[in-house]
């Protein structure tokens, strides 16, 4: 027999309102309420449960609560079913209340059938409001609410099973944090969420692949079995020492910025700095022309002589207390017998104004020369000899733009060894030889390490496009939706600055794509193991590590990278060791279970939404299971995520201890570890470059 609509609303209830606050709302339970499952909301449900849901009418439609908190307490009247309880006498009796957490209002739609759930609340209940369980098509409305949910990442067991699907634009497009304990799920649902959106995508793409790019850094190679063999997305898997079907990982020396090369030698800001820097420009305006000749050397040589003229000018050093001007003066010297041999080599304009500059030197350095020398120099001498050093780097094809140089930064080819020597020609000539030692001994560990070299490549091992294009993806993303970066092997030494080289570049190559197309290339940054390479660092330190200047990296792409299409996607067991500046731009989070006091106070902190009471399940929460909120999500709400397979998950199991110890697995399979140290010692022996020539 069907019920009225008044007598359905009232075979739903379950209370009334009793206390009413913006963030809380408490309920009396009904004596007549369910009391472990609820058999009256269409199919049979759990109730009363923690975290799950429950309708207050209000004038829109209804306001929708999460249970916080059930407790008893003694009522403080008699409570009496009915005329056949007044006779009894009155005791104490027990009853039952809950808080709810106000999350949004639930509408219904007439003219589209069904109903629609909106963030926040225009109004409140008043005491008194009776409190009812949502239905099957209710409680559906409340977890799949949301337009463009276009990927399915799992379903909801708070609310029937219920689909949680999410869209991709909010998903990647304002970072998201897949944060949880080790083996709680993570990896798999990175790979996961990845792969179920490609799968979208190319299903809503029957022509083609989709015009996707996922970009995984991937520090402990776990991703080469979940991407590598799928034909599907033609993933390209990168490593320092490739198989078949794989490619070599390189990141060449000359995409190194400065920041980067400071930090992995360490140089000093007063003398190493300047001296790197001038060598870097040296190096990458070297490169630009092909084939050098005397008259380039000569205008590479006054462009290096006017820029420390201007630089001492500036220091007052020609002018300083002693030694300043000794030092000044020794470099003219230098510059002058450095000068001279050259006025044989050319005729002409250039040899003129060569013989005026060598001249001026002269000029300069030959009262300086007795024994008890008077060593200040004035500034119309060194205005003067300015004037002479430009006019004479004019002459030979040099222009105000040369002197200052484009761009240190810029990434123009040159070799490791031509660095070398642009250091210590800089040295010499900004009179710093003894203060770079050490950074050249830096750099020569770092030029002649084999587990290095491969890494590092040479100028002539590939080009910027081509790295862009086998990096980030072909047009079209025609060789693939993902890239996937193993530096499990990358040497620690070097790891940090690889990492954050390789973050740059995509991130520097997508807005030179913004600049030029005017429209943003979406791309998605995926950071495993993310509290090693952005964790918080000392702001205060004069020279920053290769871990600060990584974490910097990934604090300018969290800022800026929205506007430029390039995604974030951090995976984390240590969230507390984060940089703050990187996770307070995240909008979305999955956290998985998190049993670390610190950790769950950030996260508690990091929420936007007032639900202490689904947080709380964080330290209990089975794998697979984990909680979505923020951006992507129209309310916080707990998922089991979608099943994968075995053959997609990252490779990130647990050591097989018991299979090993008793030689069998669980589906009774042989388990083999057999020990030849003398391999191992021999191949660590060996380095490298002989080790590839063994296997060759």
């Amino acid at each position: 027999m069907s019920q009225a609509p008044f007598e359905h609303a009232e075979s739903l209830r379950i209370g009334m309102v009793d206390f009413v606050s913006p963030d809380e709302i408490k309920v009396a339970i009904d004596i007549e309420a369910p009391e472990s499952v609820a058999l009256n909301a269409g199919s049979p449900r759990p109730f009363p449960r923690v975290n799950g849901y429950l309708l207050i009418p209000v004038d829109e439609g209804y306001l929708v609560g999460q249970v916080e908190w059930l407790t008893v307490e003694r009522s403080a009247f008699p409570k009496r079913r009915g005329m056949q309880d007044f006779g009894l006498v009155d005791l104490p009796y027990p009853l039952r209340r809950l808080s709810l957490n106000p999350l949004g209002t639930l509408r219904p739609q007439p003219d589209r059938g069904g109903y629609v759930f909106r963030r926040g609340a225009d109004s409140l209940p008043s005491v008194g409001a009776p409190v009812r369980l949502p239905t099957e098509a209710q409680l559906r409305s409340i977890v799949e609410s949301g337009e463009r949910r276009r990927v399915k990442i799992g379903t909801s067991p708070l609310a029937g099973d219920a689909e949680v699907r999410v869209d991709p634009n909010r998903l990647f497009g304002r970072h998201l944090a897949v944060l949880g304990n080790t083996g709680s799920g993570k990896s798999c649902s990175v790979a996961g969420i990845i792969r179920w959106s490609l799968d979208q995508a190319q299903q809503a793409r029957p022509e083609g692949v989709p015009n996707a790019r996922f970009i995984i850094l991937d520090p402990n190679g776990e991703y080469s079995r979940a991407f590598g063999n799928d034909s599907a997305f033609k993933a390209r898997i990168f490593k320092v020492n490739p198989g078949v079907g794989e490619l070599a990982l390189k990141v060449p020396l000359w995409f190194w910025n400065s920041a980067e090369w400071y930090s992995f030698t360490q140089a000093s800001a007063r003398a190493q700095r300047p001296t790197l820097v001038h060598a870097l420009r040296y190096v990458r305006d070297g490169q630009s022309e092909p084939v050098a000749d005397p008259a380039h050397d000569v205008r590479r040589f006054l462009r290096t002589l006017v820029t420390t003229i201007r630089i001492e000018q500036t220091a007052g050093s020609p002018w300083a207390q002693f030694p300043r001007p000794k030092a000044f003066f020794e470099k003219l010297e230098k510059w002058r017998s450095g000068l001279e041999p050259e006025l044989s080599v050319f005729t002409g304009n250039q040899h003129a104004g060569l013989k005026e500059l060598v001249d001026q030197l002269e000029a300069l350095c030959k009262p300086r020369r007795v024994q008890y020398p008077n060593l200040d120099f004035t500034r119309q001498d060194v205005q003067g000899l300015l004037a002479a050093a430009s006019k004479a780097h004019s002459l030979f094809g040099g222009s105000a733009s040369d002197i200052i140089p484009s761009d240190v930064d810029a990434p123009r080819p040159f070799e490791g060894a031509s660095l070398l020597r642009g250091v210590e020609a800089a040295a010499e000539m900004l009179n710093v030889s003894e203060h770079v030692e050490t950074l050249l001994v830096r750099m020569r560990a770092l030029l002649t390490d084999s587990r290095m070299r491969p890494i590092l490549s040479s100028a002539t091992d590939t080009t910027l496009g081509q790295w862009l294009s086998d990096y980030v993806g072909s047009d079209g993303a025609a060789n693939g939706s993902v890239a996937v970066i193993d530096l499990s092997l990358v040497p620690t030494e070097v790891v940090h600055v690889v990492t954050a080289v390789i973050a740059r570049m995509v991130f520097e190559a997508l807005q030179r794509y913004v600049k030029l197309n005017g429209v943003a290339l979406p791309t998605v940054l995926v950071m495993e193991e993310a509290h090693t390479f952005i964790k918080r660092y000392k702001e205060d330190v004069e020279n920053q590590d290769a871990a600060a200047v990584c974490c910097q990296v990934f604090e300018r792409i969290a800022r800026e990278g929205r506007k430029f299409g390039l995604g974030l996607v951090l995976s984390s067991q240590r969230p507390s060791e984060l940089s703050p500046t990187v996770l307070s731009q995240c909008n979305t989070f999955l956290l998985h279970r998190i049993s670390n006091d610190r950790d769950q106070e950030l996260v508690h902190r990091l929420v936007p939404d007032n639900l202490k009471g689904l947080l709380r399940e964080l330290p209990s929460l089975p794998s697979q299971s984990a909680i979505l909120l923020g951006w992507a999500s129209e309310l916080p709400v707990l998922v089991r995520m979608n099943d994968l397979p075995k053959a997609q998950q990252p490779r990130s199991d647990d050591p097989e201890f018991w299979g090993v110890w008793v030689g069998e697995n669980d589906e009774g399979g042989s388990v083999v570890r057999t020990t030849d140290w003398d391999r191992v010692a021999k191949d660590w022996q060996a380095g490298q470059a002989d080790a590839e020539d063994a296997d060759g």
